[in-house]
Order: structure tokens, then C-alpha cells, then sequence
């Protein structure tokens, strides 16, 4: 990487300020470059960085970082944002164990404004941000750069609508459109339009009308309804005018010559800005312009020979087995239907939007919708089965609650992404879900330990009358083949895997195997407790009165989670056991290999037998 001579001169945003605007391209094709090379080495988002290469340059060199702030919704698109603010080096250990992360994060950079890797919290956060700055009397801008998927939910609105209705906040916002190509001249012909609306002459224009016109009330309303309608013939901006922002665009987010001239307008003005920049995923690599899909995450690869799609996917996951079975279970009733909140790759939902198109919804970003339409098809006699990320359900957890549990629909869940979940860190652990949902009544919550268990859980919570939870970890499990029947297991029952003497672990789900390797040098008994709502209370009982101490184990947060249910149930015996609670310790874990967190928070089999041994000695 020692070729890049323009990037290895910026150290931090205003070493960019300080180069000339004619070099600024050259700047463009060198972070990309160094992105498609740094990125293929570590492994991460790529898509969406390529596609945001121009605007972080125009961004950083217009506006004065870190005193304007800016926030980048979901934030999965600010490589090129971190390689120009310091952090060149870095990008060699990205997402890596003790590296940086894929995200922007406070603790990391004064640069990194607001922490995001969930969508659309960028104009929330850039509104109480420039709210601040205006009680306190500060010139400075805040920006939200936000996706058009992002802009699709309804968090983003409800932002919209409080900032449109804010007066003396120095406001923009940038949407990101990645979803539509735009052709030279129609380019050419909005950059014109943008520079000339952002422009001192045309809002000076339009301040000086509206003080003429502001005498006859009726002549200004006629006014402001003739230039709404003229707008609205030449651009999409006419929602955004109603929340209240002033629109200017879509122009070319590629293009520098638009994108430099367009902010320095915009930087010199008052109040609500929105900005429509369309984007390309992939931009400058012919590879990824071509599948932005399979470029969005990769993982390590060759980027002068890009990435093989055919080549065969290794070891079987939990989202494979979950996409095969919903398709499985299609084809037997035609009433199942199958909902993601814009994760259909993610959650193996591809092969059932392909053979079942018309069963399948894509909600886009909106969990909170996801649910409560699963709700009201459940009314009507469907089977709605929702495949979402543990850490996306967090933000549906009042329509679980209200719109699904309260009910008792039969509405169920594919949870995936329980657990840890490696190089995307704390932000998308599924480190909380068994806290906050073995509190909800009606609701059956299930942890397999391989995966056939989960196939054959998938089908029990498809069976069950009422609203019904399979929870799966990231990745693979102990490759336990599924087999292609389908049978109902016991609700609330759980099994012993191993018998050894004086100490039983009770393991839910995912930590099954290290369970089963600790007993084996613990002579310990071993339960695969298989649900944690209902649990299996006559199996704990029989476990508490054979064994000198029990030991839950959950990739979940110690504070609230299975043993802490657990817990409960022996308060209620007449022989109680000691009690060892082994689980995600109370902080945010970092990001890393999967195996490595586990390692590093003592839930591999070597940390789980230390941490019993330690137990057993210090009671003794």
C-alpha cells in the first residue's frame, strides 16, 4: 500500500482541507483503491464504502470537523470516513480482535460523533446535536448522512417530522440513494438545478418574496404553492418541503464538481437543508457494481480475481437450516408466510423468495411493522413466521409484547444472530434477547443445541397454538445433519446429554458443546435443556436433588437470562443445590472471532472448567 501517495499525506481532515480542489479526484481514486485492497485483506463491508468514497472527501473538506458533526446512519459505509480521520493504519486490523471496529464509536475518534450501526437514529441524534448548538449560542453545522433503506423507517420520519417543525437549527441532511442509476444528462441537468436552488441568489430571491408578499397573506400562500408545484415537476423533494426541509437535488454523488460547490452553498445556510444525492454500491469496481448483494460483506478474498459466488459454503449453518425448513413447511401449507425486516440474504430467506414470491414480505427496516403485520395475518388464519436478528428484535419489543404476546397469536420467530456474533461487535450481539423475553407471558422460547434440534424446533414452534421463539446462534453448530422429518418436540422438556456425578450443567442452546467438553474433564452431568420459557422444572428438580452443584450455561447476559429463571425454581424446592450462573459478563463485549469472545469471557470448555473448579475450591 505504499503507492498511495495523496492518502498517505491526509492524517486527519485538515490535512485534506489543505490540498487543492483539482486533486481532490485523484484523492478519490486512491481511497478507493486503498479500500478495495485494505477491505480484501480483513474482511467487511465493501459495497457501501465504495459507494461513499466522493462523498467523505466532499463532506470532510467543506464542513469543519469534528466542529461540525457529522452522524452516518448505520454507519456500515465510513471506511473512507475513517482512513481520511487518522485511522490509515488501523484499517490493517479492522473488526479484528483489539482493532477498530466496522463502525464509527465515540471511544474510538473524536470524528465519530454518534455511535450507529443500527438504521435510522442519524437525524434523531443530528437534531439534538444541532438543537445544542443553537441553545448554546454555536455556529457549528450537524449533518446526517442516512441510506434511502434506512430512510424507510419510521424512526427517520418521526425525526423529520420534530426537525421540519424546529426553527434556527443549522440542520442538513443527506439522503444516500443507492437504489437509482442516474444517466449524464439527467445528471448534468439536477447539478445544475441543486447549485442554483442552494445557491445565495435564489434563497435570497425567496427570503425577499416572502417579505414583499407577507402583506397580503394570500398572494404569499399562492406564492409558496406555485414554487412547490414548479419543484415538484423537476424534483422528488416535494415530501421533504412538507416535513418542513428545504430540498435541493438529486444530484450525482460521484461527481465532485457537484458535490463541492453544492455544500459550500448549503454550509451558508439557516435552518432545516435536506440534500438527495444518488450513489452507486460498488462504485469503481466493476466486480461489486455488478452483485452489490454478494460484495455488500465478505470475508476475506482475492479482489484482482473477486469472490467466487459458486464456491461451495463450507459448514452448514443455522440460517441454512432455517431457510430450508420454511421452504419445507411452504410446500406442505400454503398458509405459512414468511416476513424480514430487510434481511433476506442475512437470514436465509433467498431460496423462499424465489420459489414462494407471493408468501414472502420484505417489510423493509421496520421491525416495529414487522411484528404487528404479522399479527394482524395471524388473525386471519395465517402462519406468519418473522426472521429477525436478535439485536434488531430489541426494537420491536413493545409490539412483541402488546400487538403478538398479549393476544396469544401464533406468530413465530426465527431468531437469529443469538448470542455472539463476532466482527460486528457490540452492536449486534444478540446478547440481551433471553432478558427481556422470558419476562412475556404466552411466549414458548427455545434454545437448540445442533442443528437438526433446531429444524425439529422450527416445526414445534410452527405446531404450537400461540406465539412461539427458536433461538440460533450465528454461524454453525456441533453439524449435526437435519433430518428431512419433522416432528413436534416435548414443549418445556430437556434431556441429559451426558451422566457424570457431583455436578450437572444445564446448557441452553449454543454452549452445549463447551458443556459437554468441561464434563468430560469434570466427570460432570451434562442437561441440554432445550427451552428456557417453558423450563423443564421436573428435570431441575431431579438434577438439584442427585447433584452438589448446578451450573447454567447461556450466550446471553448473565443479569436476567435462563439462570436467573433457574434461580427461581430452586427457591421453591426443599433441597437446594449451589448455584453457579455462567454467562455474558455485565458489559458490552467488543468485537472479534467468535471463538476468541467466548475465550476471552471464560464460556469456552477450558474457562467454563476453571470457573467450576474455582467454585468447588472456594467452598471447600
Amino acid at each position: 500500500m505504499s503507492s498511495y501517495s495523496l492518502l498517505h499525506r491526509i492524517d486527519s481532515p485538515s490535512d485534506l482541507r489543505r490540498l487543492e480542489r483539482g486533486e481532490l479526484p485523484a484523492l478519490a481514486a486512491e481511497l478507493r483503491a486503498f479500500l478495495i485492497e485494505s477491505v480484501s485483506r480483513t474482511g467487511g463491508h465493501l459495497s457501501s464504502n465504495l459507494g461513499t468514497v466522493e462523498l467523505s472527501i466532499a463532506l470532510h473538506y467543506i464542513f469543519d470537523t469534528p466542529d461540525d458533526r457529522i452522524v452516518w446512519d448505520v454507519g456500515h459505509q465510513t471506511y473512507g470516513h475513517k482512513v481520511l480521520t487518522g485511522r490509515r493504519e488501523a484499517m490493517a486490523r479492522l473488526r479484528q480482535f483489539g482493532g477498530i471496529s466496522g463502525f464509527p464509536r465515540r471511544c474510538e475518534s473524536i470524528y465519530d460523533t454518534f455511535g450507529t450501526a443500527h438504521s435510522s437514529t442519524s437525524i434523531s441524534a443530528a437534531l439534538g446535536m444541532a438543537v445544542a448548538a443553537r441553545d448554546r449560542g454555536e455556529s457549528r453545522r450537524a449533518i446526517a448522512v442516512i441510506g434511502d433503506g434506512a430512510m424507510s423507517a419510521g424512526m427517520a420520519f418521526e425525526a423529520l417530522n420534530n426537525a421540519g417543525d424546529t426553527r434556527d437549527i443549522n440542520l442538513l441532511v443527506i439522503l444516500n440513494d443507492n437504489e437509482m442509476s442516474i444517466s449524464p444528462p439527467v445528471g448534468a441537468l439536477t447539478r445544475i438545478l441543486a447549485r442554483m436552488m442552494s445557491g445565495r441568489t435564489y434563497n435570497a430571491a425567496r427570503r425577499a418574496g416572502e417579505k414583499v408578499l407577507g402583506v397580503a397573506p394570500p398572494m404569499l400562500d399562492f406564492a409558496r404553492k406555485v414554487e412547490e408545484h414548479v419543484k415538484g415537476l423537476i424534483t422528488p423533494g416535494t415530501l421533504f418541503e412538507e416535513f418542513g426541509f428545504h430540498y435541493y437535488g438529486p444530484i450525482d454523488g460521484h461527481d465532485l464538481d457537484a458535490l463541492i460547490p453544492t455544500l459550500q452553498n448549503l454550509r451558508k445556510l439557516k435552518g432545516p437543508q435536506f440534500l438527495h444525492v444518488i450513489t452507486r454500491k460498488g462504485q469503481g469496481y466493476k466486480l461489486a457494481e455488478a452483485d452489490p448483494i454478494l460484495y455488500h460483506g465478505v470475508s476475506k478474498f482475492d479482489h484482482r480475481a473477486g469472490i467466487d459466488a459458486g464456491k461451495a459454503g463450507g459448514k452448514l449453518t443455522y440460517t441454512q437450516v432455517f431457510g430450508d425448513w420454511l421452504c419445507d413447511i411452504a410446500r406442505q401449507d400454503d398458509k405459512v408466510v414468511g416476513i424480514t425486516p430487510a434481511m433476506r440474504e442475512g437470514s436465509g430467506m433467498v431460496r423462499f423468495a424465489q420459489e414462494f414470491p407471493d408468501r414472502y414480505h420484505d417489510v423493509g427496516i421496520a421491525e416495529q411493522h414487522a411484528l404487528t403485520f404479522a399479527a394482524g395475518l395471524a388473525c386471519e388464519g395465517f402462519k406468519p413466521v418473522v426472521a429477525i436478528y436478535s439485536t434488531f428484535l430489541q426494537r420491536a419489543y413493545d409490539q412483541l409484547i402488546h400487538d403478538i404476546a398479549l393476544q396469544n397469536l401464533p406468530v413465530m420467530f426465527a431468531l437469529d444472530r443469538a448470542g455472539l456474533v463476532g466482527a460486528d461487535g457490540a452492536t449486534h450481539h444478540g446478547a440481551f434477547d433471553l432478558s427481556f423475553l422470558l419476562c412475556i407471558p404466552n411466549l414458548v422460547v427455545m434454545t437448540p443445541a445442533d442443528e437438526n434440534e433446531c429444524r425439529q424446533m422450527l416445526y414445534t414452534a410452527y405446531v404450537h397454538d400461540g406465539p412461539a421463539l427458536v433461538r440460533y446462534p450465528r454461524g454453525g453448530g456441533m453439524q449435526v445433519s437435519p433430518q428431512s422429518t419433522m416432528t413436534a418436540l416435548p414443549v418445556g422438556k430437556g434431556e441429559i446429554r451426558r451422566s457424570g456425578k457431583g455436578i450437572a450443567l444445564l446448557a441452553f442452546g449454543s454452549l452445549l458443546p463447551n458443556a459437554l467438553g468441561a464434563a468430560d474433564q469434570l466427570d460432570a452431568t451434562v442437561a441440554n435443556m432445550r427451552y428456557a420459557k417453558p423450563l423443564d422444572r421436573t428435570l431441575i428438580a431431579e438434577l438439584a436433588a442427585t447433584h452438589d452443584l448446578l451450573v447454567t450455561l447461556e450466550e446471553n447476559a448473565i443479569i436476567g437470562g435462563a439462570g436467573s429463571e433457574v434461580a427461581r425454581v430452586l427457591e421453591e424446592l426443599p433441597q437446594r443445590p449451589r448455584l453457579l450462573r455462567l454467562g455474558l459478563p455485565d458489559r458490552f463485549i467488543d468485537h472479534g472471532d467468535q471463538a476468541q469472545l467466548l475465550e476471552s469471557i471464560g464460556l469456552d470448555a477450558e474457562g467454563i472448567t476453571a470457573a467450576i473448579r474455582e467454585a468447588v475450591a472456594i467452598r471447600s
